[in-house]
């Protein structure tokens, strides 16, 4: 590396010069992705060379091993410890981060349930062919469709988000002869260390009924307790239990530990006072993924043996026997097991404005410092999180290891948008030009899930890699998918 391995002035306070920009920092990337010997980025085994001249680029670089690990290690943790509580955990994987049939099964043969949001993935669900018993359906606005093709499948439960809601599903399922087995999805009011509108646990946002008092027109009722009594009299209803979720991205267990307890206080508070017993509670999903060399997920089993330990107390100190307890990881499986690949176009080195004692006078007032766009062949239509929620992510050069120095680049995508950019900041090698390889580690979860079609932009392929051998799981779009589309006049 060149001797020019300062920070620029430019950069947020976080982001430092890497020691070696040819490093894959673990944290990131799947387990089996690496540099071979010719320094260009591989995932089991297979060159990204290779993975373009197959499948062209943008392309989703899928680690199917790495998934497969991910989502042991999470249904192992749990279990362990969680067995002396109530015997283990049930493990729904939140399809919303990345759905697909072939995600699915692999889901179903690590032992995972899966967590669904609409119609649209209950179809995946059943064209994968995993059983409906093993299936949840959550959503604030589910569809009279959506209700009923749950009770077909015969789902293990229909998570349940406002009164309105309950009725209805309450009624459908009456009126077909059935029960319907129910989730009450509350909102516990904790608020996870997390971006504004990721954050759902607390009271002003769509999501969840209310455990607040004075909350319906019953005095000093909650909603939430209005939907147990309501739920516990209907004869189309099965109350299985309580749900929340707290939020997205998030590093610290006291959030999810303060959401238990609440929710195990509002449960035994039920049990004294209706005499029901409800037997599961569901704690919800949000853990955080490293995106960036500062992001500090935490283990799964460290994270499983810290809600344990908050059950196991606060259900002694309750003197109740604990519920089942389910979760729902997503990106916490699914996110860092992909990358995305790019390729490098058009590149523009502009001036900005920096604190005087950092950068170089353009001969007037201000003092300007450089920063390098790099332009790439994907952008806000395989990536929207940038800009939807300000997140960082990181970038490497994937086709090549560089000896040049660091330059600090802001990887930007090729649609007619200024907040078009796929990594806000990255110190990237000097010498990248037109035609080379980018990987953006971290973007298997909710990105391809929020792609589109922005400027009549194709979305990309995944492909899911495994020992050596490459295969599309989810076709990339063409021009004429697109068309097909387009009646005419």
């Amino acid at each position: 590396m060149s001797p020019q391995s300062k920070d620029s002035p430019l950069a947020p306070e976080w982001l430092s010069v890497p020691a070696d920009l040819n490093t894959l920092e673990p944290k990131m990337w799947a387990q089996d992705a690496a540099r071979n010997d010719s320094g260009e980025l591989t995932v089991g085994g297979i060159p990204v060379s290779e993975l373009q001249q197959q499948y062209g680029t943008p392309l989703f670089v899928m680690s199917e091993d790495d998934f497969r690990a991910r989502a042991r290690a999470f249904s192992d943790a749990f279990n362990n410890a969680f067995a002396d509580i109530c015997g283990g955990v049930d493990v729904y994987y939140a399809g919303k981060s990345f759905l697909c049939t072939a995600v699915v099964r692999w889901v179903e043969e690590e032992g995972l349930r899966l967590d669904t949001a609409s119609g649209g993935e209950l179809a995946v669900a059943a064209k994968a062919g995993i059983p409906g018993a093993d299936v949840a359906l959550h959503g604030n606005n589910k569809s009279d469709l959506e209700i009923h093709r749950a009770l077909d499948m015969k789902l293990g439960r229909i998570v349940v988000d406002s009164l309105g809601e309950l009725v209805r599903v309450g009624d459908i399922a009456e009126r077909r002869g059935e029960q319907a087995k129910v989730m009450l999805r509350l909102t516990p009011g904790v608020h996870a260390h997390t971006h504004e509108f990721i954050a759902t646990a607390h009271e002003d946002q769509k999501f969840g009924l209310s455990m607040a008092a004075d909350t319906t027109e019953q005095a000093g009722l909650s909603a939430a307790e209005e939907a147990v009594a309501a739920a516990s009299a209907h004869p189309g209803i099965e109350l299985l239990g309580l749900h929340c979720h707290i939020g997205s991205q998030i590093f610290e267990p006291d959030g999810f530990a303060l959401a238990a307890q609440k929710l195990l206080r509002f449960l035994a508070a039920m049990q004294e006072k209706y005499s029901i017993v409800l037997p599961e509670l569901d704690l919800g999903g949000g853990y955080g993924i490293a995106y960036t060399s500062v992001d500090t997920p935490r283990p799964a089993a460290e994270i499983a043996e810290a809600m344990a330990a908050v059950v196991r107390s606060t259900c002694a100190e309750l003197g109740i026997d604990s519920p089942r307890i389910s979760i729902e990881p997503g990106r916490a499986i699914v996110g860092s097991t992909t990358f995305t690949l790019y390729e490098v176009g058009t590149l523009k080195t502009v001036r900005v404005d920096a604190p005087a004692e950092a950068g170089a006078s353009d001969g007037g007032n201000n003092v300007t410092y450089p920063r390098r766009y790099v332009s790439v062949d994907g952008g806000m239509s395989d990536n929207a999180r940038p800009v939807l929620y300000d997140a960082d992510y990181s970038a490497i050069l994937a086709s090549r290891t560089s000896t040049a120095g660091p330059q600090l680049s802001r990887v930007v995508g090729k649609h007619c948008e200024s907040g078009d950019i796929v990594v806000r900041d990255v110190y990237l090698p000097e010498d990248v030009a037109a035609g080379d390889l980018l990987a953006v580690p971290g973007t298997g979860a909710y990105c391809w899930a929020l792609s589109s079609n922005y400027n009549y932009l194709a979305r990309p392929g995944v492909v899911a890699v495994r020992d050596g051998s490459a295969r599309l799981i989810v076709r990339g779009e063409t021009e004429e998918d697109l068309l097909n589309r387009d009646m005419g006049v």
